[in-house]
């Protein structure tokens, strides 16, 4: 009996294939000459130190990968390409329900991309961290287990900001100090894994979420390296925080990402890459298991190539999580993602920034919201400062990250507080720290507390809710325009929504996106106004060398 069970395994062994694709190991170069050419930048935060990561190798992210496609070949990507690049989900679902596609393959396709331009030395973007090593066998779980009734998420791979907690992949928020942070779920991640969406991988970021460094560039980790953008390397700034969320769903590594965003790191991404960013209201979302920085103003949103996307994407994450009580009674189950073809902006009302009205960009599809029917209000908010907005950030993150630590982070973990996290970057410098950690140092010297901080808050909001009301209720506006992130702080402050949709290239090729703010859990609305732009216009463009 024995005999027979190794005569059987030796023959399966023996008629296994060959594979079909062999990754080749990635080998770190002298980056020297990069960093040389951008040293002049016209932008200080553009003149790189580094762009490799100080201390992860990308070979362990190919041997995550190498068994999930070894047997899906060059062939077979170029084959399913039309099926996939630039589809937006409801699309893809189409193309499985029809049997042109499965789960499984739509798995594979993005990570065969990801290491064919990742492992190219003149085109890789440095925007994963870590891949999902079961992302394929639970696409596979998929095909066997779908359904009529299934959400729209399912079976779609999700690329999460490497903040945000995941099962089985470190969460780091770009640092080595958590390289090793084995956090489980984040509530959102829970919430898109019940409703049978894949999380393919981990997305790099502006480390510590943009708030460590001072004047450090935009999309830098430890953990990641210097993240790109796609529609210019080393030419256009990737924004951040949320910059590897931007890079990978612009050169469509993915279906659908996760950003975050404390003030204009959503934004700020999503139309530096031409993409569709929602920064919702805060508390729509749960930051549960998210590393933070400000309790106040942090929120997760979606990041994505269509406005239909980003629908599908928010609809899936929503929920009220008993553990972070700004989602108590909060929207739940929305369909966010139905009706929107009937969208159609006829007699809304929209303030146009007169401080914008110079941008030739701005002015024209201003321009081409009236055209669609929409009444446009030149409007000149109070220019309101916001008193103290460093120090709320500042006393928020010492106290959120004693909670993160305690409550989040994996078992392993021994820091307690910022103190701790200071220190151990101050020990190990060279590899933690290449642009310093000067708003960390800041974190430990921030004094406001108690009832000081609740008072800075409370003014912070009512400066924020001022801006933006006063000429909305003055007008009857639905929404205000702004440009990319432009807006970021004040609609932080208010926790207003924002949508930024793509509006245009400047001459350089630079993306450049329109953004629609609303009032408080207005998401649906600005959806829907986003989409009949989106129809309207079909800005986006894929990026010339990621086609």
């Amino acid at each position: 009996m024995k005999n027979g069970i190794f005569l059987l395994l030796l023959l399966a062994f023996a008629c296994k294939p060959e594979p079909k694709t062999i990754i080749e190991p990635w080998v770190p170069y002298d980056q020297a000459g990069d960093i040389a050419a951008n040293a002049e930048h016209a932008s200080r935060r553009m003149r790189y130190k580094r762009l490799q990561s100080t201390f992860k190798d990308r070979n362990d992210m190919w041997a995550d990968i190498q068994d999930q496609i070894a047997y899906f070949s060059e062939e077979d990507y170029q084959a399913l390409k039309p099926l996939i690049m630039e589809q937006d989900i409801p699309t893809l679902q189409g193309h499985i329900q029809s049997g042109k596609l499965t789960y499984e393959q739509l798995t594979q396709w993005y990570l065969y991309r990801i290491v064919k331009f990742e492992n190219d030395r003149e085109k890789h973007l440095n925007n994963m961290i870590s891949v999902n090593p079961n992302a394929v066998s639970e696409a596979r779980m998929k095909d066997k287990n779908r359904s009529d009734n299934d959400h729209p998420i399912f079976g779609i791979p999700v690329i999460l900001k490497d903040n945000v907690g995941a099962e089985g992949q470190p969460t780091t928020a770009g640092s080595y100090a958590l390289r090793d942070n084995n956090a489980g779920d984040a509530f959102i991640t829970r919430q898109i894994k019940a409703k049978g969406g894949i999380i393919l991988g981990k997305a790099n970021l502006s480390e510590w979420a943009n708030f460590y460094c001072s004047g450090c560039p935009n999309g830098f980790s430890t953990a990641g390296g210097q993240t790109l953008n796609p529609y210019g390397r080393k030419q256009f700034d990737t924004g951040g925080s949320s910059s590897g969320s931007g890079s990978t769903i612009a050169a469509n590594y993915g279906a659908v990402a996760v950003g975050t965003e404390t003030s204009g790191s959503i934004l700020s991404p999503s139309s530096s890459s031409s993409l569709v960013g929602l920064k919702p209201t805060v508390g729509l979302l749960s930051r549960g298991g998210i590393v933070p920085l400000s309790s106040t103003l942090d929120t997760p949103g979606p990041m994505t190539r269509s406005v239909i996307d980003n629908a599908i994407l928010l609809s899936a994450m929503t929920g009220e999580d008993p553990k972070d009580i700004a989602t108590k009674d909060n929207p739940k189950n929305v369909a966010y993602w139905e009706n929107l073809s009937n969208s159609d902006l006829s007699g809304m009302r929209f303030g146009a920034m007169k401080a914008f009205m110079g941008d030739s960009l701005y002015k024209l599809n201003v321009e081409k919201i009236a055209s669609l029917g929409g009444v446009i209000v030149e409007i000149a908010p109070e220019n309101t400062r916001l008193q103290g907005f460093l120090n709320l950030l500042n006393a928020d993150m010492k106290a959120d990250m004693i909670h993160y630590l305690k409550d989040y982070a994996s078992s392993n973990i021994s820091f307690k507080n910022m103190d701790d996290l200071v220190e151990f970057n101050r020990t190990d410098s060279a590899i933690a720290m290449p642009y310093g950690q000067g708003l960390f140092e800041g974190i430990l010297a921030e004094k406001v507390e108690g009832d000081s901080l609740v008072a800075m808050r409370k003014a912070i909001r009512a400066a924020g809710i001022k801006y933006f009301d006063t000429p909305m209720t003055e007008h009857n506006l639905d929404a205000v325009l702004s440009i990319n992130n432009f807006s970021a702080g004040q609609a932080a402050a208010a926790h207003y929504p924002c949508l930024t949709v793509p509006m245009g290239y400047q001459a350089t090729g630079q993306p450049r996106g329109i953004t629609f703010i609303a009032r408080p859990f207005e998401e649906d609305k600005l959806l829907k106004m986003g989409y009949a732009f989106e129809k309207a216009t079909s800005a986006r463009k894929i990026p010339a060398d990621y086609n």
